[in-house]
């Protein structure tokens, strides 16, 4: 049964944060709040590359590069598509991740620089709360953001 609830909060979280990642575009990925602010398709990169990044604590190997964690807005998100792909990716290896992981094995501890060591449980709990809180900003963003002049 455990399996099945992890599931089910693996699917609520990519249902919800995909009604505002549906509504990225080319022609939107450029807006931001302000000039100091993260434009859109930055954010929606980040979420990609975290998402994927966050495995490696969970011994699953990747090829992505990290190229917005703690860097400047320099255009990294205006590909779009490639970041959809990005965030596929990350669902799919976590879907993948909860239909092979023994329940028991859900409160071993992983050692991790941002929390120190936590629960798989509880880093799980926390890329499900990164993705919400960046589709909050993009939601903010697509919302009441536009074209800043550089």
């Amino acid at each position: 049964m455990q399996k099945e609830i992890l599931l089910e909060i693996l699917t609520q979280n990519q249902t919800t944060c995909s009604t505002v990642f549906h509504k990225i575009t080319p022609q939107n990925a450029a807006f931001r709040l302000n000039e100091q602010a993260a434009s859109a398709g930055f954010i929606y990169r980040h979420i990609g590359e975290t998402i994927n990044l966050f495995g490696l604590f969970f011994g699953i190997p990747t090829t992505i590069q990290n190229t917005t964690m703690g860097k400047s807005d320099n255009g990294q998100g205006r590909d779009i598509e490639a970041s959809r792909l990005l965030i596929e990716q990350g669902f799919d290896w976590l879907r993948q991740y909860i239909e092979t992981t023994p329940d028991s094995a859900w409160l071993d501890p992983i050692d991790t620089p941002f929390f120190g060591t936590v629960s798989r449980a509880r880093l799980f709990s926390h890329i499900l709360s990164h993705n919400s809180h960046h589709a909050g900003q993009l939601a903010l963003t697509l919302n009441r953001g536009s074209t800043v002049s550089e």
